[in-house]
């Protein structure tokens, strides 16, 4: 009986000792943090992975996510700056930095953190929209609002332990009831645009049409000019020549006789091969030697 009695005590002892040093094994995972906490005060907190030690019963273990977290806002209408309704859905990743000031702000509570991201971040984008026209909201789709969002917030959330990477909108739409109208509105605005850079682009041709219409003249009279110049200069070259070449009584003589041969051939066309001269005329006097 006493055996039996020495064998359980130990086999408390034993599980008893099992059971404190399993309370006072902390594991930590590569994606979390640990806040070992005394009578409820957080007294250190763990941020590396691996294991480690806490005093069983008295000291407990709180764990906080240390990866990227995605938090979804619901679907909002907000205010343009020209008065147009807007419907915004926004999502945000954010991730925390600070575990310490985040237990000691938000008592530790992702939920907690999350209502005060939500506030946070629809006040900013409110805040950004109501200070847009409707053209310059839709138009900054591509990174321009989610820039101006996120710089509206600035630090406001490091007193909390907490640091918001991004704030992206997944859906910016005008609401249902006016979507139609918007969309004309701003067809016809687009259309106007598009008449004005058309008139705009063909006032310019005709200037350039004109421009170049009237050098193309410029340069027909210039070249025209010219060529009279050079047809005058080469007939009076011509005509120098032939004073040159025919300088001389018999040279002259010759160059009448060649002359008068060439009119008497000239007047023999057809059939008819006859020359008929009056006597008196010059091409007689040349061919009888006159």
């Amino acid at each position: 009986m006493k055996k039996t009695v020495t064998k359980l005590v130990g086999v408390l002892i034993a599980l008893a000792l099992v059971i404190g040093l399993s309370g006072s094994l902390v594991v930590t995972k590569e994606n979390e943090y640990k806040l070992i906490r005394e009578f409820g005060r957080v007294s250190r907190v763990i941020d590396t992975a691996g294991v480690s030690m806490k005093i069983p019963f008295i000291q407990s273990a709180d764990t906080l996510p240390k990866e990227i977290l995605l938090y979804d806002l619901a679907a909002s209408d907000v205010i343009t700056m020209d008065k147009k309704t807007m419907l915004t859905d926004s999502y945000v990743l954010w991730r925390i930095t600070d575990p310490l000031k985040f237990a000691q702000t938000l008592n530790s509570s992702v939920p907690n953190a999350e209502r005060r991201i939500d506030t946070v971040v629809y006040n900013s984008i409110k805040n950004v929209i109501s200070s847009m026209s409707q053209n310059d909201v839709i138009s900054g789709r591509d990174g321009e609002l989610s820039e101006a969002i996120m710089k509206n917030i600035d630090g406001n959330m490091d007193q909390y332990g907490i640091q918001l990477l991004s704030v992206e909108t997944k859906r910016l739409d005008l609401p249902a009831d006016n979507k139609a109208a918007v969309y004309e509105r701003m067809i016809s605005e687009r259309d106007k645009i598009a008449a004005t850079y058309t008139a705009e682009g063909q006032s310019e041709a005709k200037v350039i049409q004109n421009t170049t219409d009237r050098e193309i003249a410029i340069s027909i009279s210039d070249a025209q000019a010219e060529a009279a110049r050079t047809t005058a200069a080469g007939e009076a070259e011509y005509m120098r020549i032939l004073a040159e070449a025919y300088n001389t009584p018999e040279r002259a003589e010759f160059y009448e006789f060649t002359r008068a041969l060439d009119a008497a051939k000239a007047s023999l066309t057809g059939s008819n091969n006859t020359l008929i001269l009056p006597a008196d005329s010059p091409i007689a006097g040349i061919f009888m030697g006159r």
